[in-house]
């Protein structure tokens, strides 16, 4: 027989070795393979973290500048946006305007739209100093590429993705910067763009008319815009390869069609005008959103038949496959059928 104390440190001992590969096994699934830094299919799910709001500036009429602090924070690229959870539970998207070297803290800048949806009024009225939200990312759906030369442009708020751009350009690059506002007065961070982009930098007051944007451009130039839909879409016809960033994902409004929702046998119809969201939730009040935009994924209903009219900005190829966004996306189709 065994000495009691040897069976209770082998005991031990089993119980710390099935605690380590528990461990192990939890930080990378493939193990005894390497994690990946990159997943191979699906999106990586950011953790929420808890930041506080440490400082609040206005750098131009109606933009109020946020710095978020918190400790070894993700890093982040040049693009990169965060999605902010609002005290009321609406999530909202900002790119990254500040420096990403800097560990500790994420900087954001927010217009406020007055006939808007309510987020910037929240950001303006209820994140002061000291009001901690909840962050997640950053995400990066408008890198900036290696190229011979670049151009921007951007309209108001739409320099807060390009400005870090601009600032991480090497030496010597070949840029130039067409950046739009209502007046000098509202166009934030216009006077440090001037002050390093010199004769790089166009400003217009207003919408920018054809002469603003260069008629040709050497090959391989890499064209970014960020702003109003109709200035975006004036670059897209001008220049086809822009790399554009919306605020929000492509309007909802598209040909009428009908959606069953097959748990409760009802039938509805969606307007030319309008989301299968709202047309689902006049149904099924309880149906659960938050963006409205297409990016924070709350929305994703699994789809049974019909062909989707994808315009999210967040679902992977699989996941597209069988379910939707139905904040934003669409049909091809005359019908379609959710579980729902």
């Amino acid at each position: 027989m065994p000495k009691p104390m040897t069976v209770v440190a082998v005991a031990g001992a089993a119980w710390l070795v099935r605690r380590a590969l528990r461990r192990r096994i939890e930080g990378s699934p493939l193990w005894p393979l390497p994690a990946l830094e990159e997943p191979v299919s699906g999106r990586p799910r950011s953790r929420a973290l808890r930041l506080r709001v440490a400082a609040r500036e206005t750098p131009a009429d109606g933009v109020v500048r946020l710095r978020l602090e918190g400790r070894d924070l993700p890093r982040w690229e040049p693009g990169a946006h965060i999605d902010v959870v609002l005290p009321s539970g609406l999530v909202r998207q900002y790119s990254l305007c500040g420096d990403p070297a800097d560990s500790g803290s994420y900087t954001i800048a927010a217009r406020l739209v007055a006939d808007g949806r309510g987020g910037s009024r929240e950001v303006h009225e209820e994140l002061r100093e000291g009001t901690e939200v909840e962050v997640r990312g950053p995400r990066n759906r408008f890198p900036l590429v290696a190229a011979p030369s670049y151009l921007f442009v951007a309209g108001g708020i739409g320099i807060t993705p390009i400005l870090p751009m601009l600032r991480a350009l090497p030496e010597g690059a070949d840029w130039r910067l067409v950046y739009a506002g209502r007046t000098r007065a509202s166009m934030p961070f216009l006077a440090e763009v001037e002050a390093f982009g010199g004769e790089r930098v166009t400003v217009v007051e207003g919408r920018p008319d054809s002469g603003a944007l260069p008629g040709e451009l050497p090959e391989g130039t890499a064209v970014y815009c960020c702003g109003p839909e109709g200035l975006m879409a004036a670059v897209a016809e001008r220049f086809p390869a822009v790399r554009i960033e919306r605020f929000g994902a492509r309007a909802a409004a598209g040909g009428a069609f009908e959606v069953e929702l097959r748990r409760t046998g009802r039938v509805v119809t969606v307007p030319a005008d309008s989301s299968v969201l709202s047309a689902v939730r006049a149904e099924l009040p309880g149906t659960l959103y938050s963006c409205e935009q297409g990016f924070c994924g709350t929305c994703q209903q699994r789809v049974i038949e019909g062909e989707v009219d994808h315009r999210d900005e967040l679902l992977t190829d699989d996941e597209r496959a069988d379910s939707m966004l139905i904040c934003v996306s669409r049909a091809h189709t005359e019908r379609l059928v959710l579980d729902m």
